[in-house]
């Protein structure tokens, strides 16, 4: 997650003072680069108002959209929960977001484990899998078995929405 921090009293004068910074990162850095935002248009601007708000101009986040005026403390707070995640965690998040799952970032985590990775890319393989742990062909002959269609019964399982693909192009299945 990173944020472009801009002195608000310096962007209303027609200056544009910021940088972007990297969250999370330690509280006391954190004020200090506010501090250094709204110091800089101060220094700008040349001005003898007060430059004491700030806000954010843009911002690169793969899992929530940010608004000028959110709370950096908050972001920073969700920026930290989500760099302690694996690398499959945040792609679950992310999923999870992007396709409505969780109404917010902090449901996602708590219900990350509804979320699971199934490694396969084909619809035809969940269903293969799925049949083979239940057991679910084995009272039918052998001789009948091998004409069971995986791919058609993929697709069912499909329509029922429960998979999503991530970038990767690998199937999430979840599990409310």
């Amino acid at each position: 997650m990173r944020v472009y921090i801009t002195d608000l009293e310096a962007y209303n004068n027609g200056h544009l003072v910021g940088s972007w910074y990297d969250l999370p990162m330690n509280e006391d850095l954190l004020t200090e680069a506010i501090e250094n935002e709204l110091q800089r248009g101060k220094e700008v601007c040349e001005s003898k108002h007060n430059h004491e708000e700030y806000f954010i101009t843009d911002y690169e986040c793969d899992y929530i959209k940010i608004g000028e005026y959110d709370s950096l403390t908050k972001l920073n707070k969700i920026a930290e929960k989500i760099e302690k995640l694996e690398k499959q965690e945040q792609a679950a998040i992310k999923l999870m977001l992007e396709n409505a799952l969780a109404p917010d970032i902090n449901n996602a985590i708590e219900n990350i484990d509804n979320f699971i990775c199934t490694g396969e890319s084909k619809m035809e393989d969940i269903a293969y899998n799925y049949l083979e742990e239940t057991g679910a062909l084995q009272n039918l002959p052998e001789n009948l078995q091998n004409y069971f269609d995986y791919e058609a019964f993929g697709r069912d399982m499909e329509i029922e929405g429960s998979y999503y693909e991530d970038n990767e192009g690998i199937l999430w299945e979840y599990v409310a």
